[in-house]
């Protein structure tokens, strides 16, 4: 049985379709209650709270991990969790952590997640570390003022940066947790080639067969957005890697296809394939 935390996401929905495709039994964990495929169990569990994991966890011969706002925050613990699914056997996880700890490595959210990878090697159980790059399907944040407007507002237009298909994150970790020659692996992913977001808001009109207007914020219009959603100081993290990214954030790399076998999707498969936010 393989355990997917983070179960109803962008990457966890995939995966858990994936996996059951494949034939395996998957425990779908998610802090609330979702649709999933036939034949695979949910879980409604708080990974904050990592003693709830304990039935989840026995029985398990892998766990894909990915961690909830919860576990990013000051105070928290991800390594309970890791130390919970090796005390109960699990014998393989695979991580999803970010590309930042190689790229920007000094920030707090990197420093943690670096020290939970640090945590999944040194836990026991087989281990793979996937380090993707930008979301394209970060490009949802735009979908209600395509729906209702036709417009794409945002900042650096013409600066890209090779943002990955979540459903290639899934397929990678598909691989990482029933194949052992992935054991070890360190995979950074990302997609086919750096893409701007005026190029996105390009895509997302072809996929719908109608012109979109591109809007270019400042970055004081896009901060004031973010910070809606998220800490200041993670929007103007987020915002130093769109206006200025470095040479290993533009760099596209070949662990999908490594991995895979094929080269990583583009963005405009994603926006056809994710046409209907945006109607």
């Amino acid at each position: 049985m393989i355990v997917v935390t983070g179960a109803t996401g962008n990457v966890g929905r995939p995966l858990v379709r994936a996996l059951a495709g494949a034939g395996q039994q998957v425990t779908a964990v998610s802090r609330h209650a979702a649709a999933v495929p036939d034949g695979v169990r949910h879980v409604v569990a708080d990974l904050a709270e990592p003693a709830g994991l304990e039935p989840v966890l026995a029985g398990a011969k892998a766990l894909f991990l990915l961690l909830s706002g919860d576990l990013h925050a000051i105070g928290a613990n991800p390594a309970d969790v890791v130390e919970r699914a090796a005390r109960a056997g699990v014998g393989r996880i695979v991580l999803l952590s970010t590309l930042g700890v190689v790229t920007r490595p000094f920030g707090t959210t990197r420093v943690a997640m670096r020290e939970l990878e640090d945590a999944v090697r040194a836990a026991g159980p087989d281990w793979a570390v996937l380090r993707p790059g930008g979301f394209a399907s970060n490009a949802l944040w735009w979908a209600e003022s395509v729906r209702t407007q036709r417009t794409v507002a945002a900042p650096f237009g013409d600066t890209g940066v090779p943002v990955i298909d979540p459903a290639d994150i899934a397929d990678v970790a598909a691989a990482c947790l029933l194949d052992e020659v992935h054991t070890g692996g360190v995979y950074e992913l990302t997609g086919p080639e750096a893409i701007t977001p005026r190029q996105q808001t390009a895509a997302i009109a072809a996929a719908l067969g109608s012109p979109v207007r591109f809007h270019e914020q400042t970055r004081e219009e896009a901060k004031a957005g973010m910070t809606r959603s998220m800490p200041a100081e993670l929007a103007d993290d987020t915002l130093d890697i769109l206006g200025s990214p470095s040479p290993a954030e533009v760099r596209v790399s070949p662990d999908v296809e490594r991995v895979l076998g094929r080269a990583p999707r583009s963005f405009a498969d994603w926006a056809a394939r994710t046409v209907a936010a945006f109607r």
